[in-house]
């Protein structure tokens, strides 16, 4: 058996948020919320008319209205500029103004017939389905995101790897080369050291006349 629609509101940013759903649980799903607003004491069902009429008449929709004002909910609100603190759901009013307490009570809601119940039972699983629907269709496409930013990251990391890799053997080649170049310019400056010392003999012996020279 469909479960009756009741209107429920909270609010959030710079809206005031009204849906008509079966339970707390729902409204609080058709929201998104990620905790209990309800026991928090930042949402409450409502049996005020006018919402109660817009919700229905969408089941399962989030309708909003500018935080802090009259006007009606609307699927698609513009932000109110009245200043307000704070970007997270605010408690709903505990009590009616003066003024609108003296505002006369409307007529009584005529009750809805239970094929208007099914009617909107069956419109709020629809628009649940659709939302469920688009947040899978939004997590497929977080994930395939995720996916095209791993590949990205691992071809990324594989072409720095490869580049350090190649770099790394070119440092290993100048290395050898300069260790060969130091031996070999050590073989040479020891070459070079005893050929200077068998010339600068030489040249000492040509400095000295013949016959001073010892026998």
């Amino acid at each position: 058996m469909a479960r009756k629609l009741k209107a429920f509101t909270t609010s959030a940013g710079f809206f005031d948020l009204a849906v008509s759903a079966p339970s707390m649980k729902a409204a609080l799903e058709a929201w998104g919320a990620g905790a209990n607003l309800f026991h928090q004491g930042f949402a409450r069902q409502t049996d005020e008319a006018a919402i109660v009429k817009a919700t229905m008449a969408r089941p399962g929709v989030v309708l909003r209205r500018p935080v802090g004002t009259d006007q009606p909910f609307r699927e698609e609100a513009e932000a109110s500029e009245a200043p307000f603190e704070g970007r997270v759901a605010k408690k709903p009013k505990a009590a009616k103004s003066r003024a609108a307490a003296s505002k006369p009570k409307p007529a009584p809601q005529k009750p809805r017939s239970p094929r208007d119940e099914r009617a909107a039972a069956r419109a709020f699983e629809k628009e649940r389905e659709r939302r469920e629907r688009r947040e899978r269709q939004e997590a497929a496409a977080r994930r395939k995101e995720a996916a095209r930013r791993d590949r990205a990251m691992a071809a990324a990391t594989a072409a720095l790897e490869k580049a350090e890799a190649r770099h790394e053997a070119t440092v290993a080649e100048i290395e050898q080369a300069r260790a060969a170049l130091d031996t070999r310019a050590d073989r040479e400056a020891g070459r070079w050291r005893r050929e200077r010392e068998t010339l600068e003999e030489r040249l000492r012996e040509a400095r000295v006349p013949r016959h001073l020279r010892p026998l």
